[in-house]
């Protein structure tokens, strides 16, 4: 399987538990490798053969930008189901960095990672 990577994708979304995170939203940042075979765009050149990483990262940001959820889990997996929309992704790992996350003591970062595989 091969990947395709796409790092520090931002947007500012309205997610989390608390009245505060939902009125004034945050910053969240993506990180995202797809899995593919590209063995045939390589051979072609032919980018339907592959997957428009320019589009999956509008997508990924419209997620984020989207309907607010509590959890980043949930989040992470709307990106997930959002990248299988691509015929061509077998395989996605989503990661969701909440770096404002409302935690009292100091921090440099919140993740969540999830590994998923088309059905």
């Amino acid at each position: 399987m091969d990947r395709v990577s796409l790092r520090g994708l931002k947007a500012r979304g309205h997610h989390g538990v608390f009245p505060r995170e939902r009125a004034e939203g945050q910053t969240f940042m993506v990180d995202l490798t797809l899995g593919l075979d590209t063995t045939e765009a390589a051979a072609t050149d032919d980018l339907t053969r592959t997957v428009h990483y320019g589009v999956v990262a509008e997508e990924a940001v419209a997620v984020v930008q989207g309907e607010p959820v509590n959890l980043i889990e949930t989040l992470a997996q709307r990106i997930a189901d959002q990248c299988f929309t691509h015929p061509v992704v077998q395989e996605v790992e989503v990661t969701v960095h909440k770096p404002d996350a409302p935690i009292t003591v100091p921090f440099d970062d919140v993740t969540i990672t999830i590994s998923r595989r088309r059905q």
